[in-house]
């Protein structure tokens, strides 16, 4: 890691999965605001949280450590798909020189994952740059591009209630594990 440092670089978290995962999120890279509190999604506009939640109709616990145990309890798995990047504030637009995370490996290790969601664009086409999409069809795990939970609105996606209307498109997965 001292030698991404002198390179200027960002580094993504470890993966937060154990054994009931079926649904591996992917973002892009952590923002800015969530590097410096060490957790996933941590800046408060961001709405993967209240979308997660949201899902079943329920509000995001106050406490980082009892939403990851309440995604893990879901069957979500969280992680990025960019291991360490150059990037200049928190866009993905800024990301350059991007080295990816061993998502195969991670794949290999919890085979109950079934379904990959792309928390974003830049998330999904940095997966296909990287590992293209044929390891994932042959094994059986469903690739869904998402949008961004990220708080700048698009024309599409304006609302909270845009992205869980979206989002909802996980349930199945999760419904075929119960």
């Amino acid at each position: 890691m001292s030698e991404e440092r002198s390179e200027g670089r960002v580094r993504s978290f470890p993966p937060v999965v154990d054994g009931r995962a079926v649904v591996l999120v992917l973002g892009s890279m952590p923002g800015r605001e969530s590097l410096l509190r060490n957790q996933y999604y941590g800046n408060a506009r961001n709405y993967f949280w209240p979308v997660l939640y949201g899902l079943f109709g329920e509000v995001p616990d106050e406490e980082y450590d009892a939403r990851l145990r309440y995604a893990q309890g879901k069957g979500f798995a969280l992680w990025d798909v960019i291991a360490s990047c150059r990037r200049k504030g928190s866009l993905d637009a800024n990301i350059r020189d991007e080295r990816p995370n061993d998502i195969p490996g991670l794949l290999a290790a919890y085979p109950g994952i079934r379904c990959l969601a792309f928390n974003g664009a830049k998330a999904y086409e940095t997966f296909r740059k990287h590992f293209g999409t044929a390891f994932a069809n042959e094994g059986g795990i469903g690739l869904l591009r998402l949008p961004s939970t990220s708080p700048i609105p698009t024309p599409r996606m304006r609302t909270l209630e845009d992205r869980i209307a979206a989002w909802r498109a996980l349930l199945p997965y999760l419904a075929e594990a119960e």
